[in-house]
């Protein structure tokens, strides 16, 4: 893998929306901030805004895919709410949509372990949904067994 990029992992939900960031060689997905969604326009704004802080390149949506693997209305959701942002960004930037399912489980248990608890998890739960997210876009890009050029 010796493009190195710069990418934001979005976790959209209706209340909520979790960023996450790539570092800055690709490597590593980590949480930025939980946008509030009540009010679209300013949530696009905002994340906007992050994409012109961060340099960011590549844009990954989570996609709510149902257990068996079918699209259902909140996938019509996301793919709405990712027409409208994606209207609001460069061209230059890449577009992804990612399988989602379970993310926002794994991010519970992954809190959990580290001593937290819901009510505790609810201000940074999608977050950490959407690091799982764009976590597993970057593991994607680089085949197993392939060694990172840093150079």
């Amino acid at each position: 893998m010796s493009d190195w990029i710069r990418a934001l992992g979005i976790d959209f939900g209706r209340a909520r929306i979790g960023l996450a960031a790539s570092d800055e060689i690709g490597l590593l997905a980590h949480p930025v901030e939980t946008v509030p969604a009540a009010d679209e326009a300013a949530a696009i704004g905002r994340i906007v805004e992050v994409v012109r802080e961060r340099n960011i390149e590549d844009v990954v949506i989570g996609l709510p895919l149902h257990a068996n693997g079918e699209e259902g209305d909140a996938v019509a959701g996301v793919r709405k709410f990712g027409k409208v942002l994606r209207s609001a960004l460069s061209d230059e930037i890449r577009w992804h949509e990612v399988d989602e399912r379970y993310t926002t489980s794994v991010a519970m248990e992954k809190l959990h372990e580290a001593g937290r608890n819901e009510k505790n998890s609810r201000s940074i739960i999608d977050q950490v949904a959407a690091v799982e997210i764009l976590q597993r876009w970057l593991d994607e890009r680089q085949p197993p067994g392939e060694s990172i050029d840093w150079e």
